[in-house]
């Protein structure tokens, strides 16, 4: 394939990586609009958020398989046209469950997407420095995204209705129709691993009764359902593990598991997601409720999270040249946990600029472990296994981010709950019951509203920090000897074996 050709198609390949990165954020300013307009609960606004992630968690391994077999252009097609019809149903959703449901199902066509677009530039760029490049241009476009998603809705908010945060995806999609069949190669693998639709229906249960019974531990009535959906869960999980050690050509090869880095650069993906999400979900919203910004001056208060997960992708690999590749990643998730301490000061003197500066901060150092992680995992397998091995990196990162939306989301919400005696089920519902009422009580109301929604906020940055100050020592820990001229021997032993 000419590079010139390759490149034109790189930039086919952003837009479904960027649309999909926003989509599982896009609807964080969008979410207190869009609750008064459907009647939204607090649960049921964590389900808006995070059904899409978790269906993209859970299949993009399968996609990632199906694309080898039945050919990855093909499968990207299919999920672009399925995205662009969900998202219009989305946008014309007439209550909470059906919107549920449509996000679901764009979980779905995500998933297909994923995987192929990843896998697709290992097929364009066989040169490995090429790659190595076009890797981080894709998790430039990929994390980008997903910060900037909150920015591209708040544009949006400030002149649409919230429907228009899902129709913003059907131009792009009609793009990558048109041009993805002149300008992608297609690639299938006769050597292509096996579906498994058990250990699938194992995985996405077993993730799905857990998140529920965490959601509905949070909110008060009778602890015996969300109890038992997490024992079933577990067990589904534990089912899940056991088949997938005894198949030859297992769904998800926990093998792969026992080389240190790999295992380190999937543990930091999820973990890194969850507080990603988490915090830029209590963000924007914080913006919004709490600081009173419109939602477009929240998006342009926002945008720094997009810039600085962007300069940390684009930047990283000619850091790593200077400084190694986990010693790069560590460095950057050092300066991730002090980001997130930086949100402690929320509700202080100078809040706005030091909760800006930390969730830029946060996100800039995320950059080399997105960027070289993601290119670690990928380089690992040979090119037949591509597509399995970048629904891998795709599982890590979405299934973190949904967990994100549901754990701290849901932590949050309890801090709230406690906070406010159990008088309010979210700051959104205090906001709107205040119109109603007298004056006085109502700037009683919102004040105490507003403490509770910052003393949660303050939780998720303390956890942020622990969550990357131990993903640094883990990095840190692994860190392999190095050659002299600083390379990795191991991985030069790897690319030897690759290219005789």
């Amino acid at each position: 394939m000419r590079p010139s050709r390759a490149w034109l198609g790189l930039t086919v390949l952003a837009a479904p990586t960027l649309l999909v990165a926003m989509d599982m954020t896009a609807l964080f300013l969008a979410l207190p609009r869009l609750s008064a307009d459907l009647g939204a609960t607090a649960v049921q606004q964590l389900w808006i958020s995070d059904a899409y992630g978790f269906m993209v968690a859970g299949l993009v391994i399968t996609m990632g398989t199906l694309g080898d077999r039945i050919g990855r252009r093909r499968l990207l097609l299919i999920g672009a046209a399925a995205f662009a019809i969900l998202s219009v149903v989305a946008a014309h959703a007439t209550s909470p469950l059906m919107l549920i449901i449509a996000r679901a199902l764009l979980g779905v066509a995500g998933a297909t997407l994923m995987p192929s677009t990843l896998a697709l530039i290992t097929t364009m760029f066989p040169d490995e420095r090429r790659r190595g490049h076009a890797i981080a241009i894709w998790a430039t476009c990929q994390f980008t995204g997903g910060a900037l998603g909150p920015v591209l809705a708040g544009f949006l908010l400030q002149h649409f209705s919230w429907s228009s945060v899902f129709l913003a995806a059907v131009p792009p999609m009609a793009l990558l129709l048109l041009a993805g069949p002149a300008l992608l190669p297609e690639y299938r693998s006769d050597r292509a691993g096996r579906l498994d639709p058990a250990g699938v229906t194992l995985s996405l249960t077993a993730v799905l009764l857990t998140v529920y019974g965490i959601k509905q531990l949070s909110v008060a009535g009778a602890p015996l359902l969300p109890a038992a959906a997490l024992l079933t869960g577990t067990a589904l999980a534990t089912l899940f593990v056991r088949r997938q050690l005894r198949l030859p050509e297992p769904l998800l090869d926990l093998r792969l598991l026992r080389n240190r880095p790999f295992t380190a650069v999937l543990i930091a993906l999820l973990l890194a997601g969850i507080a990603m999400a988490g915090t830029g979900l209590l963000v924007t919203q914080y913006l919004q409720s709490v600081l009173g910004h419109s939602p477009l001056a929240s998006a342009i208060l926002f945008a720094p999270m997009g810039l600085g997960v962007a300069a940390g992708t684009l930047t990283a690999p000619a850091l790593a040249r200077r400084t190694g590749r986990t010693t790069a990643i560590a460095g950057g998730l050092t300066a991730s946990a002090l980001g997130s301490l930086l949100l402690l000061t929320a509700g202080g003197p100078a809040t706005l600029p030091l909760v800006i500066t930390g969730i830029t901060v946060l996100a800039l150092g995320t950059g080399p472990l997105f960027a070289l992680g993601t290119g670690l995992i990928v380089g690992s397998v040979p090119p037949h296994r591509a597509g399995s091995a970048a629904s891998m990196s795709e599982t890590g990162n979405y299934f973190g981010g949904s967990l994100g939306f549901a754990l701290l989301g849901v932590l949050a919400a309890a801090i709230y709950r406690s906070r406010m005696n159990g008088t309010s089920d979210s700051l959104p519902a205090a906001l709107e019951t205040a119109r109603h009422l007298p004056a006085d009580q109502a700037a009683h109301l919102v004040h105490a509203a507003r403490a509770a929604f910052t003393a949660g906020l303050h939780v998720t940055g303390v956890i942020s920090a622990l969550l990357f100050a131990g993903l640094a020592a883990l990095f840190l820990s692994t860190r392999p000897e190095r050659d002299r001229d600083g390379t990795n021997p191991a991985a030069r032993r790897q690319h030897l074996r690759q290219t005789s």
